[in-house]
């Protein structure tokens, strides 16, 4: 007998988002977070990604489409979906005079848990956080990576199924942003689905099994995050060249040839073509190479790639003039 398939967290189907003045913030995105996933979300400033977070956390409305979190229609059961999320936003959305434990215990207590469960609950959230020994201070006191970590402990008070997270390591050290990868994977490991926007390509590479890229309020790529890096099974080089560079740059086959600038070539190639292949060319063109050097080819390579070649799709001033995170919505929904 056929299994059923299972519920993804996340399934939101042909969403637009069109703002008071005719600017299309979303074109038609649709997307799929399995249950359990570790999801990344990246795009560059105003491609779209707080817009489509804002959405589905019910803090802007959409203009048309569908958003179902676990099986629930957002249109049908407001509540009822909201109840399965967690969010972290970009910018710090508590009450600076409060404690991290007074943070949390209210929290709990706006979805109906008892007092004594709700200090139950903080307990262990802020111990997970690391911030236990702090929960009597206030929260303005905490570093930025401590209040930081208490948005994720406030967020995790309702045991959400689905977390999302907003730029959450923005503004932290090195040090501090590796720990707060522990935390994330650990609330993931015991079953928690998260979706991550983040600047970081490290950051979405070592965390994230899946992901999309975002841009001009559409869908550039997405797939498992090993697929999509097998495509940058290439070599990477600039050149440096000696003299100018020719009105028509040749053509390899198999390889990207672009001009950084008059005097630099970038090149792309399978690790398998022979460089003797690049230079014949290049003599057969005229280009005479000063100098050569590799380039990174991991996730950053694929992201700007992705962005670049998306450019010629997206109309000029397309871009989303969303907030700089979800909750500036809340003010009064766009």
């Amino acid at each position: 007998m056929n299994q059923p398939a299972a519920v993804p967290a996340l399934r939101v189907r042909d969403l637009c988002k069109t703002y008071d003045g005719g600017v299309q913030a979303l074109k038609g995105i649709s997307l799929e977070v399995a249950a359990g996933d570790f999801h990344a979300l990246l795009g560059p400033n105003g491609a779209g990604k707080s817009t489509l977070i804002g959405i589905v956390s019910s803090l802007v409305n959409k203009t048309s489409g569908t958003v179902e979190v676990f099986g629930i229609d957002l249109d049908v059961d407001r509540s009822g979906a909201m109840r399965q999320i967690g969010l972290v936003p970009q910018e710090f959305n508590f009450n600076m005079f409060e404690k991290p434990l007074d943070i949390c215990v209210n929290y709990a207590g706006f979805y109906g848990f008892s007092r004594a469960e709700a200090l139950a609950r903080a307990e262990e959230e802020l111990r997970r956080a690391q911030l236990w020994e702090k929960a009597h201070a206030t929260a303005r006191a905490l570093s930025g990576g401590m209040k930081r970590r208490l948005m994720i402990a406030r967020a995790m008070m309702t045991r959400p199924r689905l977390l999302i997270l907003d730029e959450p390591t923005a503004g932290v050290d090195i040090e501090i942003r590796r720990g707060m990868w522990k935390t994330l994977q650990d609330i993931n490991a015991a079953g928690t689905t998260i979706i991550l926007t983040t600047h970081y390509l490290e950051e979405a590479e070592s965390l994230c099994r899946d992901l999309a890229i975002i841009d001009h309020g559409r869908i550039v790529e997405r797939g498992p995050m090993k697929t999509l890096l097998a495509k940058l099974d290439v070599e990477g080089f600039l050149f440096d060249i000696d003299g100018a560079l020719p009105h028509a740059l040749p053509q390899i086959e198999g390889a990207h040839l672009i001009a950084r600038d008059a005097q630099t070539l970038d090149l792309d190639m399978p690790r398998a073509m022979d460089l003797n292949r690049v230079f014949a060319a290049f003599a057969a063109a005229g280009i005479r190479v000063r100098s050569m050097r590799t380039k990174s080819n991991r996730l950053e390579e694929l992201f700007v790639r992705l962005i670049e070649s998306d450019e010629g799709d997206g109309a000029a001033g397309s871009h989303d003039p969303e907030p700089q995170d979800a909750t500036e919505a809340q003010e009064g929904r766009a």
